[in-house]
């Protein structure tokens, strides 16, 4: 039977002007119907979020840190309620619905204790006529708008900062993971969180969700999604004076050295592309490999790539599962189509996976002979696909992979050679480098360059988004 869960707006649970169906892509069955915000419905969750600007602001740091952790300890005893919100709602493999409720818990947590870091500063008045203090005071409302690929884990990224800030937020989850995101507002009521500090709610069409960045009321507007929806948020919030924050798409780059550790490179680009169904703004894209391993790596990367575990299946070990809708797979396929007839080869995979007839599931792909010409080597992938490229001169390879609109957020070298790889990581024009490992983490800065984006999620640099600086100067007599 499907679940039907209500917005959380201005401390209720309430139902919207519309309504939504969500589709499990692993199975393509009904799982819940939601309420879904009208204008009207926006303009009451402003509203909520404003009327609680004075009242949350002036809270006192040690009553909003309660507030935060009672909302985790309430996280906590619904772990596997809220699991199973993300496992259902967008076919998430049981194991990787860890990750998305570890970084919620995880989040509340770290930014309680964070917030205690921030204090007033004083700044040495070189005449010696006056004193100066900086201090760091709340944003005031925040407009947060969530992809579908992370539910809980992005949820968590705007939720924990805003709260530790000050901030009255509005949290606008996808339509097509919206559930696990209503059960964080159904906890949030269960606690008595007071009302309007958090509102929760997905919207039916453009019209309601361009409202709200439209508003006037929201002091910052943050995104986690594609360059493209950044774009377009910043021109209809252009209304009035407003931060923007976002984490945006990207077009991510793997430089394969001859000296490197084949094995622990084949390793990660392979797991991290082909978890979640490669749908993850950091995977691997580009495989850029010296051509002396070139050979020696495409074969690793075949064999991972076959023995992927493919499904739905809570009780099995599964790494990849479906893509969120038959569009995102189409899109995905259509570059894998494109790719092949402009020279491309498939290694691996290419269609949906043997025996899994319903869904929308695709295969583990590797594709070698992938040319700058083809729209999967410019574009974003968001798709288990790998993209093999053999390269010769050390010092070009760079500069293709820093070509390309969509580059800036993260990037991958691997070398035993550790100076190469500090002048590399230098020239690389992304906002995270990381070298023979992987590694994210809440404490970690995790934000793009260019056209990837602006401001950070995770580490104390996520609360400069929600906090304005202000100096006061006083005569000394």
């Amino acid at each position: 039977m499907a679940l039907h869960k209500k917005m959380y707006i201005g401390g209720e649970l309430v139902e919207g002007q519309a309504r939504l169906d969500v589709v499990n892509p692993a199975t393509e069955t009904r799982v819940a119907t939601v309420a879904a915000a009208g204008e009207a419905d926006v303009d009451k969750a402003l509203k909520a979020a404003q009327a609680a600007v004075p009242g949350w602001t002036a809270t006192p740091v040690v009553e909003r840190q309660r507030w935060m952790l009672k909302l985790r300890d309430a996280v906590i005893a619904n772990e596997e309620m809220l699991r199973d919100c993300i496992h259902q709602e967008m076919g998430k493999p049981w194991g990787g619905t860890q990750e998305d409720f570890d970084l919620l818990e995880r989040s509340l947590k770290f930014y309680a204790e964070e917030i205690q870091r921030v204090h007033d500063e004083t700044l040495r008045d070189l005449d010696g006529t006056h004193e100066h203090r900086i201090v760091y005071e709340p944003l005031g409302v925040a407009v947060a708008y969530l992809a579908w690929n992370f539910p809980l884990l992005n949820l968590a990224y705007k939720l924990a900062p805003a709260m530790a800030a000050g901030c009255p937020i509005i949290l606008r989850p996808s339509a097509a993971t919206p559930v696990s995101a209503y059960a964080v507002g159904e906890l949030c009521q269960q606690i008595g969180l007071p009302a309007g500090v958090v509102n929760i709610l997905t919207t039916d069409g453009y019209g309601p969700s361009d409202a709200l960045a439209a508003s006037t009321i929201p002091n910052l507007i943050t995104l986690i999604g594609s360059t493209n929806t950044g774009k377009h948020l910043m021109k209809v919030g252009a209304t009035s004076i407003k931060k923007f924050s976002m984490e945006l798409g990207g077009n991510a780059p793997v430089l394969v050295y001859r000296d490197a550790d084949l094995d622990l490179a084949a390793d990660i680009v392979t797991t991290v592309k082909f978890n979640n169904a490669g749908q993850i703004c950091v995977t691997p894209n580009r495989v850029f490999v010296e051509r002396a391993v070139y050979d020696a790596f495409r074969d690793k990367v075949v064999a991972r790539a076959r023995a992927v575990n493919v499904g739905f299946d809570r009780e099995a070990d599964i790494l990849t599962g479906p893509m969120i809708d038959g569009r995102a797979w189409g899109r995905v396929k259509g570059m894998i189509d494109d790719a092949v007839a402009r020279g491309a080869g498939v290694l691996a995979g290419g269609d949906r996976p043997e025996g899994l007839d319903k869904g929308h599931f695709l295969a583990p792909t590797v594709l070698d002979h992938v040319t700058p010409e083809m729209e999967i080597y410019r574009n974003e992938i968001f798709g288990p696909v790998v993209s093999l490229i053999p390269f010769d001169d050390r010092e070009a390879v760079v500069e293709r992979a820093n070509d390309g609109e969509e580059g800036g957020l993260s990037s991958y070298i691997f070398t035993a050679d550790l100076a190469l790889a500090d002048r590399v990581a230098r020239r690389l024009r992304y906002g995270e480098v990381q070298i023979n490992g992987v590694k994210y983490d809440i404490y970690l800065p995790h934000g793009g360059i260019g056209q990837s984006g602006i401001g950070h999620d995770c580490s104390r640099l996520a609360l400069n988004d929600y906090l304005v600086v202000k100096r006061i100067s006083r005569g000394l007599t």
